[in-house]
């Protein structure tokens, strides 16, 4: 039977939508819910297209009060029963109070090569430092922030004259081969790391 997959985002969800495309023939897992914390993220539309349950849940009534945020969370998310928890650009840090309830059967994306540039910024801080190389990685989350065990890197050459930008746009590009190729192996039980040139 197939895993069933929640995807969490706060924007376009190209990431989402790499996810949800991959889940297909003998994949072990199935999209069972995309929830964003804005009704203003672009992936709603591009899940409902796809035929996904969506969900809203603003973090803005919320302020002041993280706690009751994830508890609201965790009620909406378990209403469809996942396996699995994928964030895909969801920009709210989660506490230990929510991911000790998902250990294990939650995993996230990150544009850096873990454990280098945890949190914001990262292109712009790779090329402060002179990298010669960035990427992406694929790990499961845990209650500190970018931390957990890896399950995925890519890697892309910093070229002459990078910008931020540049850069982010080559990343992402892995990231939409390396999300996939991640979830399938951890679906299937397998915390085997890939790695992507």
């Amino acid at each position: 039977m197939s895993k069933r997959v929640a995807i969490l985002i706060s924007g376009g969800g190209s990431n989402m939508v790499s996810l949800v495309r991959s889940m297909t023939g003998d994949h072990p897992a199935r999209p069972c819910l995309v929830l964003a914390n804005s009704a203003d993220a672009g992936g709603l539309a591009r899940a409902a297209e796809m035929g996904i349950a969506t969900e809203v849940l603003d973090h803005r009534p919320f302020k002041g009060d993280r706690g009751q945020f994830e508890n609201a969370l965790h009620t909406v998310i378990s209403g469809y029963a996942p396996d699995i928890i994928c964030l895909a650009g969801f920009m709210r840090v989660l506490t230990e109070g929510f991911v000790s309830r998902w250990q294990g059967r939650m995993i996230n994306i990150h544009p850096s090569l873990l454990p280098k540039y945890r949190g914001l910024h990262t292109h712009a801080r790779a090329l402060e430092a002179g990298e010669t190389e960035a990427g992406c990685t694929v790990h499961e989350v845990t209650a500190a922030l970018d931390d957990g065990p890896i399950l995925g890197q890519a890697r892309v050459p910093v070229l002459d004259g990078d910008t931020p930008e540049a850069l982010a746009a080559r990343v992402l590009e892995m990231e939409h081969q390396l999300y996939p190729a991640a979830l399938r192996r951890f679906a299937a039980g397998d915390r085997t790391p890939i790695l992507l040139e």
